[in-house]
């Protein structure tokens, strides 16, 4: 049996992406005053769900063992995007954060990393079962 399955991977990738995102929420709120600072997002959604790739429909089929693997990577290739975010009104010093916002985005950041570390419990108590059960 494999005990290190796509799911757990996803499941941990999708947890530090999580951890990823709350630290540079919590970097916008910090620097709200601060003149000339942009928000920041950060983006890692399209990139763990072409990790995943579960029907298949995203990567390339190799059909001959001459074909190279050029598809999603796996999880070792995963990199989130990291940009300014265009949107936002913009103080009179060149400021974009909107403290509400902010917190409103770490607020659902936590409750969907929350659901993750719910998902992972489940997941492994569901192996240590099989394993029990053997």
């Amino acid at each position: 049996m494999n005990v290190e399955d796509k799911t757990l991977k996803a499941l941990g990738t999708s947890l530090n992406f999580r951890q990823m995102r709350q630290d540079l929420l919590s970097a916008n709120v910090a620097n709200a005053e601060t003149p000339g600072y942009r928000a920041k997002r950060l983006e890692f959604e399209a990139a763990l769900s072409r990790a995943l790739d579960v029907d298949g429909e995203q990567s390339m089929t190799t059909e001959d063992d001459r074909h190279y693997d050029v598809g999603g990577g796996g999880f070792a290739s995963v990199e989130p995007e990291i940009y300014e975010d265009p949107n936002g009104i913009v103080t009179e010093n060149g400021n974009n954060v909107n403290v509400d916002q902010e917190l409103a985005l770490m607020a659902e950041n936590k409750i969907l990393y929350d659901a993750s570390i719910q998902l992972l419990n489940k997941k492994l108590a569901m192996k240590k079962y099989i394993l029990g059960s053997e």
